[in-house]
């Protein structure tokens, strides 16, 4: 079932696409990785996109990156396998 075939106002099915920090993509917190997983681009190109925010825009990339370290969830071990077992 698509979004659009999905009835206005129903919930998602639980274990569908959720934002968690990577396990196994991390060169810090899993943070960027996590986001490139979830959003289905590259995890170099989002780090790059991270550091330009922090040099470029005053710290806020940083700001950002400790906020979700702090509130994004890590991923379960099963998700990090990649078959539910490890």
């Amino acid at each position: 079932m698509s979004i659009a075939d999905r009835p206005t106002g129903q919930p998602e099915r639980p274990g569908s696409r959720r934002l968690t920090r990577s396990r196994t993509d991390r060169m810090i917190a899993g943070v960027c990785g996590g986001f490139a997983a979830y959003s289905g681009i590259d995890a170099t190109i989002v780090r790059l996109m991270m550091v330009v925010l922090a040099v470029l825009g005053g710290g806020s990339g940083l700001v950002l990156y400790l906020v979700a370290w702090a509130i994004v969830p890590v991923e379960d071990a099963g998700d990090a396998a990649g078959n539910g077992k490890q």
